[in-house]
């Protein structure tokens, strides 16, 4: 593709966006969890959480469970349990490569977010398990998370989406889903109907 221009240094970065004006944006960061940052990690029910190889493919994780069930155990210290998933383990494999990591809190219906970085370590506790336990389900493993930078982020992004505008979505069966992708991806003899059927029995059976 060709470009009118490609930025290639911060100072041009900088001469299109500059730091004046926005001293809040700079000073609002913090390197532990503030009471405000509690607070808004125990209504959350949704996280995203950004990983990267040693190659430096980056992966991006939704997280969800009833609000509030990520842990804080203490002001620089987060825990996620695990929950049963597809067993890829791209995430947890990028952590065993290089531990950085970045989340970012979602409570449903608000603007603003709560975003993370920190180190990422993966564990394996009987305490931390029965914790999190969900129906009498216990998590095999955790992400325990070091905090090494947190601060919010306004409300821009949601607003222009109209992302808690209900009357703004698509017709839910408009959307592709993870069985069309199946279809299209996987050589595999089964029908549509099929892999559907799959994906709603692990959704009644494996959610916890």
């Amino acid at each position: 593709m060709e470009f009118d221009e490609q930025i290639e240094s911060l100072e041009r970065l900088r001469e299109l966006l500059p730091t004046e004006g926005f001293t809040n944006t700079f000073l609002k960061v913090t390197d532990r969890l503030n009471e405000t940052a509690r607070n808004f990690i125990g209504l959350a029910p949704f996280v995203v959480v950004a990983t990267k190889a040693s190659g430096g493919l980056i992966d991006v994780s939704p997280k969800g469970d009833p609000a509030g069930f990520v842990e804080v155990y203490d002001d620089k210290t987060l825990i996620i349990p695990d929950r049963l998933g597809n067993h890829r383990v791209d995430g947890f494999q990028n952590i065993l490569e290089d531990p950085n990591i970045a989340l970012l809190f979602v409570v449903p219906g608000h603007g603003d977010t709560l975003r993370i970085a920190g180190k990422a370590r993966i564990v394996r506790d009987a305490a931390i398990s029965k914790r999190h336990a969900i129906n009498g389900k216990e998590p095999l493993l955790a992400l325990v998370i070091e905090v090494e930078e947190a601060f919010m982020h306004c409300s821009k992004s949601f607003i222009r989406s109209r992302l808690w505008h209900s009357d703004h979505w698509p017709e839910r069966k408009s959307a592709p889903t993870l069985a069309d992708w199946v279809i299209s991806t996987v050589d595999r003899e089964q029908t549509l109907k099929q892999v559907e059927d799959d994906h709603m029995t692990d959704e009644d059976t494996r959610l916890y």
